[in-house]
């Protein structure tokens, strides 16, 4: 049976890469395509807008009809519509994957309240691999405790949220592998006379220009040697291709707040 989709934000670049992930994949359809109030595309075909053929699915507003009759709602698109459509979802007892980035903890708090009556699957970044490097770094940070840790984004200069939320799941990775809070380690950039770095800080950097998808590097820099992780995406099919994985994976678990680890096996 078909898993049936609904797609948050299917206007924008993540959503018309679900929408075509979606057409090619033989076990999903689109169920829903939604859009803010005042999109100039409301009305078009989903499909046709994303360059997967027509799909007889609209781009709408109304959020909770299309919510009420899907099995999964996939939501790249800012933290205030994304705890709208984690209510949404609990109401629905449906699956909920945010990839939604630069929530507040008031915004973390109202998610996991929804959680308690939908699958919410929320992760900085929803890419396979990357999820498997914050398992790498978690193994790492915690076998060289004395190694200072950097971490280094880069992404398009139309991003709007800095450090990204993958960067911030690689520090969360490093900050739990050192039984560490991040909030109370991190460094978010340095300027002018800072003086020397703390021990056991977790610093960041953030580039932004052209079109980089994301790159990201976790250094573990010791005395006389530097270990580098790394991450390159080259596609946003990726992020799709995981949020997806993390759809079918949500159908049938209990309701609860879970992160990539959990689709992935990795989490302890």
């Amino acid at each position: 049976m078909s898993i049936r989709i609904v797609v948050a934000g299917a206007g924008g670049r993540m959503g018309k890469t679900l929408i075509r992930t979606i057409a090619d994949s033989a076990d999903l359809t689109l169920a829903g395509a939604l859009e803010s109030p005042g999109h100039p595309d409301l009305g078009k075909d989903a499909g046709t807008l994303a360059g997967a053929g027509a799909l007889n699915i609209p781009l709408e507003s109304d959020a909770l009809p299309r919510i009420a009759a899907a099995d999964a709602i996939v939501d790249f698109t800012v933290p205030a519509v994304s705890v709208a459509l984690a209510a949404l979802a609990a109401q629905a007892r449906i699956v909920h994957v945010i990839g939604t980035t630069g929530l507040s903890p008031d915004d973390e708090a109202k998610t996991r309240a929804a959680a308690r009556h939908a699958v919410i699957v929320k992760s900085g970044n929803m890419s396979l691999g990357v999820n498997l490097l914050a398992a790498l770094v978690k193994k790492a940070a915690a076998a060289l405790p004395a190694f200072d840790v950097e971490i280094v984004e880069m992404h398009h200069r139309a991003k709007v949220d800095a450090p990204s939320g993958t960067a911030l799941l690689l520090g969360e990775a490093a900050a739990k592998g050192r039984g560490a809070n991040l909030m109370e380690m991190a460094v978010r950039g340095r300027d002018g006379v800072t003086g020397p770095r703390e021990n056991g800080a977790i610093g960041f950097a953030s580039l932004r220009g052209g079109t980089v998808v994301g790159d990201h590097q976790v250094i573990l820099a010791g005395d006389h040697e530097r270990i580098v992780l790394g991450h390159v995406a080259e596609d946003r099919a990726i992020f799709a291709n995981g949020a997806l994985t993390a759809a079918r994976w949500g159908q049938g678990k209990k309701p609860g707040l879970y992160a990539m680890a959990d689709v992935l096996g990795l989490s302890d």
